[in-house]
């Protein structure tokens, strides 16, 4: 990913380019009943590094294969890049946690940029405390091996009921997540830029009492002259 189209996605909600991805045909990118363990005030952005779980097996997954250095969770923690975030396929089952908080400190420790499962993290509440952007379902305390099991590292996963590609953009704010095919992440990234620039001169008009007919969306070419002085106003 750019520097700048990393810098200009940290700048802009995920309700915006879910926008600017709509008018692309693309309806569901949003990962459904995730949200921030704790909003963090800053953006999350990186590209995606996934994680597979499958249903978990009781002979294969007894505690002890967590003694092995190549079983899957224990790697992808090891191995995902610094700056990228590492989404997690549990299966939209939380009832199993996809990891807890020692791994995902050794995560932030090694410069991820985030994590975000469809499932549960243990130990939520440290996980809350730690500098880095986590989402999930819900707390769940169970070990991930008592339902799931980790199988596949950096393959093409759904997750909430999305689409995710190893290196698609993930952008998370105190919202939710949205996941950006990588090839359309620069302009989307500059579209986003300048919706956000206009959606700001909007809140402004409409809390200083003016109507949003003709204003929101911009069919009043009135307004459109007002928002280019209100930009060079602004420096925005």
């Amino acid at each position: 990913m750019k520097p700048e189209t990393r810098e200009k996605l940290m700048g802009v909600s995920v309700a915006t380019l879910c926008s600017a991805l709509y008018k692309r045909g693309l309806k569901n990118q949003t990962i459904q009943d995730v949200r921030p363990v704790r909003p963090k005030g800053r953006n999350m952005v990186g590209p995606a590094f996934t994680l597979r779980y499958m249903p978990a097996r009781e002979d294969r997954n007894p505690m002890s294969v967590f003694r092995d250095p190549k079983h899957p969770q224990r790697v992808a923690i090891e191995t995902c890049p610094e700056g990228a975030v590492l989404v997690m396929d549990s299966r939209k089952d939380p009832r199993a946690a996809s990891a807890g908080d020692i791994l995902i400190t050794r995560l932030m420790v090694r410069g991820g940029a985030g994590v975000v499962t469809d499932g549960g993290f243990r130990d939520s509440m440290t996980i809350a405390e730690l500098d880095i952007p986590a989402y999930h379902n819900r707390p769940s305390s169970p070990t991930n091996l008592t339902l799931h099991e980790a199988i596949d590292i950096n393959v093409p996963i759904g997750c909430g009921d999305v689409a995710v590609f190893p290196g698609d953009v993930v952008v998370g704010d105190d919202d939710s997540v949205i996941i950006i095919p990588q090839e359309i992440a620069d302009e989307i990234a500059d579209e986003a830029v300048e919706m956000t620039a206009y959606e700001d001169f909007v809140v402004e008009r409409v809390k200083a009492g003016h109507t949003i007919v003709g204003l929101y969306p911009a069919t009043d070419e009135s307004n459109l002259t007002l928002f280019a002085e209100w930009r060079a106003a602004n420096g925005r």
